[in-house]
């Protein structure tokens, strides 16, 4: 149950490149990655420098768009690619337009842009997940902006715990029963802990236990009820930060990578047939508080567990009417 994405993050590391995000956890996930070099040349560096949702401007007085229907692909396995999908469906579909929502692997979804026969991708990972696709596709993909800045791989702790940083496990494994939870053997996430982290901080007074992401989120989510302190292998965004009392240790020496950014892409001619949806989607910007609540709303196995997304969506909606506004009049960006 791994998204590729995170399996890519190992070929990064290894040519030091930016680090990847890691991988959804409550999907069969098929999403790939750019290709076995993925990133190798970041594409171009400007892509890591974006600040979500800039070029925000106010929608609410822009005329609704003549032509109404629309069709947003997300990534199989990728939760914030339906997240924010769903979203945007959400507030468009009131607004009167009609959205569907298809689910592709990252080619095809790709591919399918650019063909036309999708007309919007929220989940563009950049500048080394998603590198090959832009090579591939960027002159032809209009370019709507990121939303996004802080995908990346982590080792997390419980927030009560003592740890601060990745190195204070060497010193501290006893409280955390000198174990540190990961996940599938084959993932990026596992390859970077173990091939990067566990030597650059001295950790091999640590039983790395590698399982599978079920199996880690069931034991910090059984030692987080417990109150016991709990090391485990994470990604941002992911659900798990709005379900549990975790945070992230701090990364001085950078084991684990760089955060990425995650942006948005039209098909060609998409901002000439949908300037309003353009602008909306150009506004959108989610701090790691927003988008874990709302992604565990959606995905957590105690709320809708990835099924009726749509009522998730509303019902996150209706906790957050605030976020929705200031979506639309352009006031989420940073200032």
């Amino acid at each position: 149950m791994v998204r590729r994405k995170v399996i890519a993050v190992a070929s990064a590391l290894t040519v030091g490149a930016l680090a990847l995000s890691g991988c959804g956890a409550t999907n069969s996930g098929n999403g790939e990655s750019g290709g076995s070099d993925v990133g190798s040349d970041n594409v171009n560096t400007k892509w890591a420098d974006c600040t979500p949702g800039h070029g925000s401007k106010d929608t609410t007085s822009m005329k609704v768009d003549g032509k109404k229907d629309i069709t947003i692909g997300a990534f199989n396995g990728w939760d914030e690619s339906f997240a924010t999908a769903g979203i945007m469906k959400n507030v468009l579909e009131k607004d009167g337009y009609k959205v569907t929502i298809k689910g592709f692997d990252a080619g095809p979804g790709y591919a399918g842009l650019v063909a036309g026969d999708i007309d919007l991708l929220t989940d563009g990972w950049l500048p080394v997940t998603h590198a090959d696709y832009v090579k591939r596709y960027g002159d032809k993909m209009e370019n709507l902006g990121c939303w996004y800045d802080n995908a990346k791989l982590t080792i997390a702790v419980n927030k009560d715990s003592k740890a601060r940083t990745i190195g204070d496990l060497k010193t501290m494994g006893d409280e955390y029963d000198n174990t540190l939870y990961g996940i599938e053997a084959g993932a990026g996430l596992t390859k970077a802990t173990k091939d990067s982290a566990i030597p650059k901080y001295g950790l091999k007074n640590l039983n790395f236990k590698i399982s599978s992401t079920p199996a880690m989120l069931a034991q910090l989510k059984k030692s987080t009820s417990a109150g016991q302190d709990i090391a485990v292998t994470l990604w941002r965004p992911h659900w798990a930060y709005g379900a549990f009392p975790v945070r992230d240790l701090k990364d001085p020496k950078k084991a684990m990578g760089n955060a990425e950014v995650i942006y948005s892409f039209g098909r060609p001619g998409f901002e000439q047939d949908f300037p309003k949806v353009a602008q909306l989607v150009r506004n959108m910007a989610f701090d790691d508080n927003k988008l874990s609540d709302l992604e565990d709303t959606m995905f957590s196995a105690d709320k809708y567990g990835g099924k009726n997304q749509e009522k998730a969506v509303e019902e996150w909606i209706s906790r957050n009417n605030d976020w929705v506004d200031k979506l639309k009049t352009g006031q989420l960006a940073e200032k």
